[in-house]
């Protein structure tokens, strides 16, 4: 029960800071993307790498995750060609549609038709990348 509280907490946290910071809205996504346009995304991304840098270190001085047994991090740190396509695919899809997958679901209720289509591609993506992946 703690796990489902602690995640859906989280998760509220993180939908709430996504509206507010209006990282649900592709116009104000793509005016980011011209850096002299829009820079106020830029504050809240590094503001984000701020509150994750100082997380970590904070959390990892513990011996073990207050919700779990061990902690659950990665443990290759491989730079490879699925890494790298993986993130141009990201990247481009990013600047074409001015949504990623988390503002993507936050603003699913009220953005209309257009985060549908694209949560559509986005969940078709997965299914054919899964498939690729199990034949290979």
């Amino acid at each position: 029960m703690k796990i489902a509280a602690s995640s859906f907490v989280a998760g509220g946290l993180f939908g709430a800071g996504l509206l507010i910071s209006q990282m649900t809205n592709p116009a104000k996504v793509i005016d980011f993307l011209n850096f002299f346009a829009d820079p106020s995304l830029a504050l809240v991304m590094a503001s984000a790498l701020l509150v994750t840098f100082l997380g970590y270190r904070f959390v990892l001085r513990s011996e073990s995750p207050k919700l779990d047994d061990v902690f659950h991090l990665p443990t290759s740190q491989d730079i490879d060609a699925p890494l790298i396509g993986g993130g141009i695919l990201f990247g481009v899809g990013w600047g074409l549609s001015g949504l990623c997958p988390g503002p993507a679901l936050s603003s699913i209720s009220f953005a209309g038709p257009n985060i549908v289509y694209f949560l559509a591609g986005m969940i078709g993506g997965i299914v054919l990348y899964r498939l690729i992946r199990k034949r290979a």
